[in-house]
């Protein structure tokens, strides 16, 4: 049998549809329940449904007052708090394209995006780092369009563009990914696929707001189906989660690895006795972290592999665990195969794990680099960049990254962006940048480079912070005389981790 897990199409997506219609849909029925809860040290700051539902729409009012038209894009420049969601939605809700940035990128980074971009405004908050732009709608402003009268939906094509994300690309160049109105809908596979969701439940996210795992897992989804969303506030230590867990009766933790690995270095017994299970995504789960977490809280993970451009579509789920060191299987209605060179292998043979190009979840194109898309597609199978083994069960093994992408903290990061940013550094003659564990299950990046001589690293620290987003930075600098390098002379990334443990055992 071949590597193909085909259990039939999700539902087909409804015409006309609009992504921020789909999210609030619940809001007129469950108007006073809490759809957001900020929990905080000393109380929580509670968004009912009404609230949110005016809150967006309002604003959605001020930014067509404010000159802007559907299909115009929104770069969008703010911090970590509710802010950033009902901005999003409220330019969604009115056919503006909104992009969600990380509040860490850094003024260089962000003048590259509005160079590739032009887009048609810029939603800022003063504190966060952005480079100039002439139409800019700050803060304060925003805040002041949720007392506007509601705007209606824009309601449309659910193939048509609702919203762009930033991913690392392998050339270095980040690339925008486009995704269209009907991604929310797909995001329904998940409920049941990974989640286990019911409306009564209160899904605690320890992500960023502007984090799109965040933005999706913690605060889309469960809005979507009208349950509770709970999300830490900013500069929550995380030694405090289990604390505010408990007390906000939190039924479902969702989390990077890192989280849960920093929330274990207190007692060995954490007390939730309202938490259902946790979820994990961003990184690879390991056996230790998943059994050191069952074993505290008497709760299980739930792992979740995804991407940029389809989210996630593999996962184990409280209805289908994970079998052995299988991730799980596909989520009911996704379209997933293991290829080779020449299409399907053999169940239990490695390969390249493919999403079908008919996938509601599945990016529109890259803005920036349409020709990639193609150059990612093998027939009708759109290629992840990841190995993976099927089993005759459906269940994926994750085997790893077929190219020397770097993930550190749950952030996807190009080697080649990061070694673009040293290269320009005085005294650096070459540079290669990977992952490497500090600790077990402990990865962070590294820069190797060579040059006359050793540099100071506090100044190649100040260096990648004036140039490079905080979950880009090399957070080691190790010089050597020379990098390695294959036959025709090609930097070879994958042996830079050897020469790191070498100089640390």
């Amino acid at each position: 049998m071949l590597s193909i897990f085909d259990q039939g199409p999700p539902a087909p997506c409804p015409i006309p549809f609009n992504l921020a219609a789909h999210v609030l849909r619940h809001a007129d029925r469950l108007s006073d329940k809490t759809a957001l809860s900020v929990l905080g040290a000393n109380g929580t700051d509670d968004w009912s449904y009404n609230r949110l539902n005016r809150a967006v729409l309002g604003t959605g009012t001020g930014l067509l007052r404010a000159g802007l038209k559907p299909g115009d894009i929104a770069l969008m420049r703010l911090g970590n708090t509710v802010d950033f969601p009902i901005a999003y939605l409220g330019a969604i809700a009115v056919g503006i394209v909104p992009v969600p940035t990380s509040s860490q990128l850094t003024e260089p980074e962000t003048a590259r995006i509005i160079s590739d971009l032009s887009p048609s405004v810029i939603l800022r908050d003063p504190s966060v780092h952005c480079a100039t732009h002439p139409h800019q709608i700050d803060l304060s402003a925003l805040k002041a369009m949720r007392d506007l009268p509601a705007a209606e939906f824009e309601l449309g094509d659910p193939e048509r563009l609702a919203y762009v994300v930033y991913t690392s690309g392998t050339s270095g160049k980040p690339r925008a990914v486009a995704h269209a109105h009907r991604a929310i809908w797909a995001r329904q596979m998940m409920v049941d696929g990974w989640y286990g969701l019911t409306q009564q439940d209160r899904l605690c996210h320890a992500g960023a707001f502007n984090w799109t795992y965040t933005l999706g897992t913690g605060l889309m989804d469960p809005w979507t189906i009208g349950a509770t969303a709970l999300i830490p506030e900013p500069g929550t230590d995380l030694a405090a989660l289990p604390g505010l867990l408990g007390r906000s009766r939190a039924t479902i933790f969702a989390a990077a690895p890192g989280v849960f690995r920093k929330m274990l270095q207190g007692p060995e017994q954490i007390d939730l006795p309202d938490l259902r299970h946790g979820l994990c995504a961003g990184e690879k789960l390991s056996p230790q972290l998943h059994m050191r977490w069952q074993s505290a809280t008497g709760t299980d993970l739930f792992e979740a592999y995804g991407m940029s451009e389809c989210s996630t579509l593999i996962s184990s789920s409280p209805a289908h665990p994970a079998r052995g060191e299988a991730l799980g299987q596909p989520q009911p209605g996704r379209r997933v195969a293991i290829l080779g060179p020449d299409g399907p292998v053999p169940q239990g043979q490695d390969g390249t794990i493919a999403i079908h190009r008919s996938d509601p979840g599945l990016m529109l194109t890259y803005l920036n680099a349409p020709d990639e898309v193609a150059q990612r597609m093998q027939g009708d199978w759109f290629l992840t960049g990841d190995q993976g083994a099927m089993a005759v069960d459906g269940q994926i093994t994750y085997l790893g990254r077929d190219d020397d992408m770097m993930n550190a903290g749950g952030y996807r990061v190009s080697p080649v962006e990061v070694e673009s940013a040293l290269s320009q550094h005085p005294g650096i003659t070459q540079v290669g940048a990977a992952a490497v564990e500090v600790k077990p299950d402990t990865f962070v990046i590294a820069a190797f480079y060579t040059g006359p001589q050793r540099l100071d690293d506090d100044t190649l620290r100040a260096y990648v912070q004036a140039n490079l987003a905080r979950y880009k930075q090399p957070r080691a600098f190790v010089h050597l005389p020379e990098l390695p390098t294959g036959g025709n002379g090609k930097l070879l990334r994958r042996a830079l981790p050897a020469y790191f443990k070498a100089i640390t055992e």
